[in-house]
């Protein structure tokens, strides 16, 4: 399987492909600290980053939505103090696709970097 962090977005329109559940599963091995979950019947991918006061969450927030304007692919984040929580998924599959695994790829290496 090709390393997540090798790979790019790509355009996504409502017949593009869901993961199934067997891919999706390899591709968590690679992001451990993230979780599946399932409102309303919608898989999506989250993980909540943890900082020592509000101002790195904002500063982290900030570079979380320059990738998601780099990747035209847009997750939600909410931003607490000392915390932000983003979760990716593909609205128009009502699903995860690969760009949510990406991107979810990508986020873990802002919060190392």
């Amino acid at each position: 399987m090709t390393r997540l962090d090798k790979l790019k977005c790509e355009a996504c329109h409502s017949g593009s492909p869901k993961l199934s559940d067997d891919v999706l599963a390899e591709y968590m091995e690679a992001l451990p600290e993230w979780q599946i979950i399932n409102p309303n019947g919608v898989n999506r991918i989250t993980r909540t980053f943890k900082f020592s006061n509000y101002k790195q969450a904002w500063e982290f927030s900030n570079k979380v939505s320059q990738l998601a304007e780099e990747e035209f692919h847009h997750p939600t984040l909410v931003l607490e103090w000392g915390k932000v929580t983003v979760t990716w998924w593909t609205h128009d599959i009502k699903g995860i696709h690969l760009n949510d695994v990406i991107c979810a790829k990508n986020t873990e290496k802002l919060f190392l970097s």
